[in-house]
């Protein structure tokens, strides 16, 4: 009992248990919501899955930048970048679309390299920066494509929306491979390093650490992570759209902070996870909440805009509660914007 009392303040103490007790509390709602039943069922656990891979998945690749102490908020046109890439070059090239899903993801890559190098390296502010590389992105991807357009093969998307053994839904192996990868990157150098250049990157430096170098690993890690949610979009929509996922973007830095992830040194992948989660679940909550109101109620009718409203009350008062109720995490959120708009100390002096 006492080891149990122990762990659990631990946790308390984590970054994870704000973002977890809303997911906890959501997730109770939504069961009561939509019933037990329904909720638990093999096909729409399904359906959550496949339908917000992507997000989850985004948010997730934010996690390691915001640990290291910089961010990208140009990462949901990326995901359209791996979408357009994947689709075209099976398309015009005529290449499987095994190969057209490892461009896709090269492509993301090539982006994150980029994105590196104007913010570790040039030290350009990271909201400035990102916020540029959009509008580039977004014109690459209208230059690859220029309407929506294509299809894969039908065997991709039908294994991509189907249940292993009738139980367990295909997307949740994408979940599964990249807590795997953040496990073992956990364990190596890699691990405390990040913490270290996001904590304090001047100690870092001084401990030997090269905050440029780690912070370019993790803008690789982001980009292999996001190039798998651009793979989901693509299965999910299983066609081409050069403009699509770009508010993914700030979807993933808000579910990133409500989960407990902060500007340096302070999160973990589950926080990534947890407030991703809370995001789709608000939104599946409140659609079946507004389901059960035109049940209950004779002539009872209202537009989705105040379903996404009422979403949205919910998700800021999600993230007021996670700001306000961590101050540790209240003055990394300070710093970090600061530290963002001023372009970042210069390590080394």
């Amino acid at each position: 009992m006492e080891a149990v009392k122990r762990a659990f303040s631990r946790f308390r103490r984590s970054p994870a248990f704000t973002g977890f007790t809303l997911f906890l509390f959501v997730l109770v709602l939504n069961i009561i919501v939509q019933g037990p039943k329904a909720f638990f069922g093999a096909r729409n656990l399904n359906t959550l899955f496949s339908k917000n891979m992507p997000l989850l998945l985004v948010t997730m690749a934010m996690a390691p930048l915001l640990i290291s102490g910089t961010l990208d908020i140009s990462i949901g046109i990326q995901l359209a970048l791996v979408n357009v890439v994947s689709i075209m070059t099976t398309q015009e090239w005529g290449v499987s679309m095994w190969v057209g899903f490892l461009l896709g993801i090269l492509a993301s890559l090539v982006v994150s390299a980029l994105g590196w190098l104007t913010v570790s390296v040039l030290r350009l502010p990271a909201m400035l920066a990102t916020y540029a590389l959009i509008y580039i992105v977004r014109g690459v991807n209208v230059l690859i494509m220029r309407n929506p357009q294509g299809r894969i093969p039908d065997a991709f998307f039908k294994t991509y929306d189907s249940l292993i053994a009738g139980v367990i839904p295909f997307s949740a192996l994408f979940l599964v491979f990249v807590f795997a990868l953040w496990f073992y990157l956990m364990r190596t150098k890699f691990g405390p390093s990040i913490y270290a250049v996001g904590g304090n990157p001047r100690s870092a430096f001084a401990a030997g650490i090269n905050p440029v170098r780690v912070q370019f690993q993790a803008f690789m890690i982001k980009g292999l992570i996001a190039g798998l949610a651009g793979i989901c979009l693509t299965l999910m929509t299983a066609s081409g759209n050069p403009l699509q996922a770009e508010a993914y973007g700030l979807r993933s830095l808000s579910a990133s902070i409500i989960g407990g992830l902060g500007f340096g040194g302070w999160g973990s992948m589950g926080c990534a996870f947890f407030g991703a989660s809370f995001l789709v679940l608000i939104q599946n909550t409140v659609y079946y909440f507004f389901n059960l109101l035109y049940k209950l109620i004779p002539g009872f009718t209202v537009t989705s805009y105040w379903q996404n409203l009422v979403s949205d009350i919910i998700i800021f008062l999600g993230l007021l509660m996670t700001i306000v109720t961590a101050k540790t995490r209240r003055e990394a959120l300070k710093q970090g914007f600061v530290r963002q708009l001023k372009g970042g100390e210069r390590l080394g002096k």
